[in-house]
């Protein structure tokens, strides 16, 4: 199977991982800086409730994030273009469909209202369109672009948000004018990508289907709710109070899991080529092991300094936020490992940690109920599944 990405040569890799760092650094900058008004404003009660439901539409986004794998996968396969496009339709209706559905399990299951939980899932169905145009341009290796529209996004799905909890608007308000900016964010990025030269001649239409994208959703669902049962589950087994105070520290592992996506979404394309794939994963997660070391040691350093940035209430968190950046750093590479399995359509990667993450939720669920027991549990979670992802890639004849 030959490659139909445009290939990068060395002196442009650099180049491409930072167009796409800028970007992601500013959409990731933004959504964290509306963690600081939103800690101080909403309080540790309100705050929990408002960071639960970012993570519950960070779930229920799960299939338009796969959406995304697979059309830059078959963008490099040479799919054609106007068949990803209808794909991309269905999945939106589907993740719409899928949205009213979740948001009644997720009242019940983290005690939220109606209104604030519909406000954030209704937002899961535009990421379809967002994800979908960004697979264009990352399977076409238009770096440059894909970093200009990961900025875009970042500013139109955050700076709203801010606007409006510093106006003084409650959890159900900031969610719903988030959800706005991502639909405004939907249809630029589905201006930008359906504009793009692509060379596809439909050989490989035949793995352009809701069912790739289902196995990819498998994937991706094992991804996402690694670094999101811990928060998830947190009024479940802890104390509202305590709760919004474990939603700050968790705010360290998403950074430490975001912050380095560039390094996936420009290693993405030689994941999905053959020839290239192997040296590509081990280079990659050589990479987010030294980046993911040095934010855990930030974190140590600059967790004193949550008190005074943020405010008292949140104290008791400030000596556990390098354990917080540890388990993102490892999901962060589990990512990786996850995302090679996709882009060599072989779903069964996520197996080994899948087994992990039932165990984890079995142990949340009947042991933890303070605050550094249900860290503690994620960290060591995060450890076992990249050991066990790695053992499969090492041992099986998927990706390695």
């Amino acid at each position: 199977m030959l490659s139909r990405a445009a290939p990068l040569r060395r002196g442009t890799v650099a180049a491409s991982v930072g167009w796409v760092t800028v970007g992601t650094l500013l959409a990731n900058v933004l959504a964290y800086a509306v963690q600081v008004p939103a800690s101080r404003v909403l309080g540790p009660d309100g705050f929990g409730e408002f960071a639960v439901l970012g993570a519950a539409m960070l779930v229920a986004s799960v299939p338009a994030l796969a959406l995304q794998a697979v059309v830059a996968r078959q963008v490099v396969r040479g799919s054609s273009p106007a068949r990803l496009w209808r794909l991309i339709g269905i999945v939106f209706v589907v993740v719409a469909g899928l949205s009213v559905v979740a948001t009644a399990g997720m009242m019940g299951l983290a005690r939220t209202d109606l209104a604030p939980t519909a406000a954030a899932l209704a937002s899961a169905a535009p990421l379809a369109v967002i994800a979908g145009g960004q697979g264009f341009l990352q399977g076409a290796g238009r770096f440059r672009l894909l970093g200009a529209v990961l900025a875009a996004v970042g500013v139109l799905r955050s700076v709203p948000v801010i606007v409006a909890v510093l106006a003084g608007s409650d959890a159900t308000g900031a969610l719903a004018v988030g959800t706005l900016g991502t639909v405004v964010a939907a249809l630029l990025v589905g201006a930008v990508a359906v504009r793009g030269p692509y060379r596809g001649d439909g050989l490989r239409d035949l793995e352009v289907s809701v069912s790739a994208v289902l196995a990819a959703s498998g994937v991706q669902f094992v991804m996402i709710v690694a670094v999101s049962v811990d928060l998830l589950l947190s009024r479940a087994v802890l104390s509202p109070a305590d709760a919004g105070v474990y939603a700050l520290g968790a705010v360290a592992t998403k950074a430490a899991f975001w912050l380095p996506q560039a390094i996936g979404v420009v290693a993405y394309p030689r994941l999905a080529d053959p020839v290239r794939s192997a040296a590509a994963l081990r280079r990659a997660a050589a990479v987010l092991a030294g980046i993911g070391a040095v934010l855990t040691v930030l974190a140590a350093v600059g967790g004193p300094l949550v008190p005074v940035v943020i405010s008292e209430d949140y104290r008791d968190v400030a000596g556990l936020m390098w354990a917080f950046a540890l388990t993102g750093s490892l999901v962060a590479v589990l990512q990786l490992m996850l995302l090679a399995a996709i882009a060599r359509n072989r779903a069964r990667g996520a197996l080994p940690a899948l087994a992990v993450l039932g165990v984890e939720v079995v142990v949340i669920l009947t042991v933890v109920d303070s605050v550094i027991g249900l860290v503690a549990v994620a960290a060591v979670a995060a450890a076992c599944q990249v050991a066990a992802t790695w053992g499969w890639l090492s041992s099986s004849r998927g990706p390695r």
